[in-house]
């Protein structure tokens, strides 16, 4: 596998070794060693798989002070997705990542705690696989506005289709004492 360092430290992109011939393909989606060599070293808890239709958007979400690390993927379609570090003095505080994560390229995007997660959905609909390192719960859930202007994120739709919770999100601002601290290493 390959793993890429982006602009934000602890969040990575993995491609898994793809093999494949006339009739498919196998690759390992995970492999605790393998993946903790690669600086990725946790032990998850919980899957989750999620199918969305073109034009939704998930996130932003994140949890605290319980939190969740996570790692993504696409099994079906396209997804442009995206991690913002939500940690309150961090120097990458408010910034973002943003990839496509689809089908055809098999990227993963490892999404470390104290951000938080959102995708888009751009194909026709897609299975988006993720695996969590905490259990999800509901009383230290956040949701970050998709659209907050300080972040500067362009999801490429102006008008995506929402739940009810995304699209009463809050701002930086007003989520400033939930947010958790960052922690130098």
């Amino acid at each position: 596998m390959n793993v890429i360092a982006t602009p934000i430290p602890g969040v990575l992109f993995v491609e898994p070794r793809l093999n494949g011939d006339a009739r498919g393909f196998f690759t390992e989606l995970y492999q605790e060693a393998r993946y903790a060599g690669a600086g990725i070293a946790t032990h998850f808890v919980q899957d989750n798989l999620s199918r969305s239709e073109q034009g939704v958007l998930r996130g932003l979400h994140m949890q605290n002070p319980h939190p969740q690390g996570k790692l993504v993927t696409v099994l079906r379609g396209a997804v442009l997705d995206v991690a913002v570090d939500m940690r309150v003095g961090s120097p990458t505080f408010g910034h973002h990542v943003a990839t496509e994560l689809n089908d055809q390229n098999r990227r993963q995007l490892w999404i470390p705690r104290g951000f938080s997660h959102g995708l888009l959905v751009r194909s026709d609909s897609a299975d988006f696989f993720y695996k969590c390192d905490a259990p999800y719960s509901a009383a230290d859930e956040i949701v970050l506005r998709w659209d907050e202007p300080r972040l500067g994120i362009d999801w490429g739709c102006d008008d995506p289709k929402l739940s009810p919770r995304d699209r009463d999100g809050r701002t930086l601002a007003e989520l400033a004492d939930r947010l958790p601290r960052y922690e130098p290493a």
